[in-house]
């Protein structure tokens, strides 16, 4: 049995699914502070809410079962409070690898970031580069590996992995935002001139990586591992491929990120947009990571380009918008609330 921690997130759900299509004997148990759609997940899978701060009840539930495997997707995304951040991000990753040390689980797959590689100007980046978050949620991701690495010293087997930016059907968020204007014809705002190249990744890839943590040898896994797209060209090239896709008129259009950087931060700070600093602050700058740790170490490679993931991730978001609605903007699986680029939107026909 697989343990998975932030069970009814976007990931979550993809994991879930991914195993068990492979091997329809799986059998999971999600935990998670929000809501679950039962239905979304297969046949026998149990569900339990449960907050990864709460060490005892995180205890108490784990101890229920005789799990092989815990996979860590629990966190909190950068539009959370700093505290919450933190005590979600650095302590109840603390609390779930000293639960699983203390109850025998064997292994513990934790889904880290590239975040923690903050804003490097050296790419690709490969996994001994230096740390350095940016904002609470880098800088959590950073403490959060750090404890990780503890337990590696330990008895048991911490898998970390450090995927790129991972999308795919059922991805709404701030894609959603994007999805929604490539629909309506719009011209889509690049930061910059577009020639940076930004690296994304197909959640099934991701759900790849996660599945050989959690099969392969122990001493293969106890190790950090980047995860992204093999093939992927510069952000003009990419949104432009999802542009000609959709046929809809939509088409890129190169900003002045000097200009559009500052807009952006404002609308930010007065709760008018939900695009937060990591979005906008890193969309003209390359970023991409160097996989060939993963590849050679367990044998994965990536079966999506960007374009590819951008584009499933579009046509399930036409094929499923009409059953949306607006959520908070602090989960993947919901449509955020566009605030003032609403009003930009309608000057972008």
């Amino acid at each position: 049995m697989i343990g998975i921690t932030g069970g009814a997130g976007f990931l979550g759900y993809h994991v879930t699914n991914y195993f068990h299509d492979r091997d329809p004997d799986s059998t999971f148990v999600l935990l998670d502070v929000a809501d679950f759609v039962q239905s979304d997940y297969p046949d026998g899978t149990q569900f339990v809410n449960a907050d990864i701060r709460d060490r005892e009840r995180l205890e108490e539930v784990l101890n229920n079962y005789d799990l092989d495997c815990v996979i860590h997707a629990a966190a909190a995304l950068p539009l959370w409070r700093p505290d919450d951040i933190f005590s979600t991000n650095v302590e109840g990753t603390r609390n779930v690898l000293w639960a699983c040390e203390a109850l025998g689980v064997p292994r513990v797959v934790y889904i880290s970031s590239t975040a923690v590689y903050g804003v490097p100007d050296v790419h690709p980046l490969h996994e001994d580069h230096p740390m350095v978050g940016v904002g609470p949620y880098g800088e959590s991701k950073v403490q959060a590996e750090e404890v990780c690495q503890e337990f590696q010293q330990r008895d048991l087997t911490v898998a970390i992995l450090r995927p790129k930016t991972f999308i795919g059907t059922a991805r709404l968020g701030v894609f959603q935002i994007l999805y929604d204007w490539v629909e309506s014809g719009c011209k889509i705002p690049i930061i910059g001139d577009g020639t940076n190249r930004y690296q994304l990744l197909e959640v099934e890839d991701l759900c790849e990586a996660i599945r050989l943590c959690v099969t392969e040898a122990p001493e293969l896994c106890n190790d950090i591992f980047n995860v992204g797209a093999e093939e992927f060209h510069t952000v003009m090239e990419d949104v432009g491929a999802l542009c000609d896709y959709a046929e809809s008129g939509a088409r890129v259009m190169r900003t002045p990120a000097w200009l559009v950087k500052p807009i952006l931060a404002l609308l930010e700070a007065l709760r008018l947009s939900p695009l937060y600093k990591w979005v906008y602050g890193t969309a003209d700058t390359d970023s991409y990571v160097a996989v060939d740790k993963i590849k050679e170490t367990l044998g994965w490679s990536a079966r999506y380009s960007n374009a590819e993931a951008l584009i499933r991730s579009y046509q399930w978001y036409l094929d499923h918008k009409d059953e949306l609605s607006e959520g908070t903007g602090v989960t993947h699986r919901v449509a955020w609330n566009q605030g003032a680029l609403k009003v930009v939107k309608a000057f972008m026909r």
